[in-house]
Order: structure tokens, then sequence, then C-alpha cells
């Protein structure tokens, strides 16, 4: 494998207008990256929940944020970092509610909503959330580059 290493970053105001302009830019970088073609769909639905997620739930409907979204990728890895100083998520609560989630019982319950992270989760290899109140909340996303 040849030995790439991609590095970008985009910053949007909070709207989900914007959610469109992030996929042109994840694409972009995705096609100079030695991402597989297997894993494109993953990497493009885990980001575009996180960054909606954001813009919905971070900014609270506000349009005054603006979200960072920044790509690190070599020949190993497709690191996504999505930044925002929106309200903080409490990962801890919502990662032990979410992360055994009956889909077809929550689907059945006339749920449609609130699978964001348990998507980014079963998508991707790594995601980490860091959040200092009053400061800057980061969402990594990580799709390990496996040669076969």
């Amino acid at each position: 494998m040849s030995d790439s290493h991609v590095t970008d970053r985009l910053e949007v105001a909070a709207h989900t207008r914007n959610l469109a302009v992030v996929r042109e830019f994840l694409h972009a970088a995705i096609k100079r990256s030695a991402l597989p073609p297997r894993d494109v769909n993953k990497v493009v639905l885990a980001v575009d929940e996180a960054v909606a997620n954001t813009i919905q739930h971070g900014y609270e409907g506000r349009n005054d944020g603006t979200v960072e979204v920044l790509i690190d990728a070599d020949d190993k890895r497709f690191t996504v970092r999505i930044r925002d100083n929106g309200v903080s998520y409490d990962s801890a609560k919502g990662s032990e509610a979410k992360a055994n989630i009956d889909m077809q019982q929550h689907v059945a319950q006339g749920n449609k909503r609130g699978l964001g992270l348990f998507i980014m989760r079963k998508v991707m290899d790594e995601v980490r959330y860091t959040s200092r109140e009053g400061d800057i909340n980061e969402l990594t996303l990580v799709k390990l580059i496996k040669t076969e």
C-alpha cells in the first residue's frame, strides 16, 4: 500500500443545510485516502450522524455555533474529529443506555431517534468523546484500514 497521508479541516456554521457541505468535504478526503470502498459508507454514515447530532442537540436549535471537522488519515487508520462548543453530551449516561439497544424493539416502540451513538459504535472501530464544560467538545471516530 502506498504511504498516503491525508489531513484536512473544515469549519461550518451549525445549520443542517451544511450537512451536505460536510459530506462533500468528507468524500473528497476519502478519495485521497487509503480507505477501502467497503468502508466508505460506514464512515460517511457515522460522520453524518455525529454532525447532525451536534447541530441538533449540541446547539439545541440555536444557529450561532460552528462545527469543526478534522481528518487525519494514513495507511492504517482514517480518523475524523468533530469539535464544537455547544452543550456537552453525558457520554457515560448515553453509552450505558444505548450500548445494548434491541433494534427491533426500539423501532417497534415507534422510536425513530436516539440511535446515532449506537450506529457510530456499530460501524466504526473506535468512538471517543471528550468534553470540558464551557470549552470544546470533541468526538473522535476511527476506522481502521485493514488489508486483505
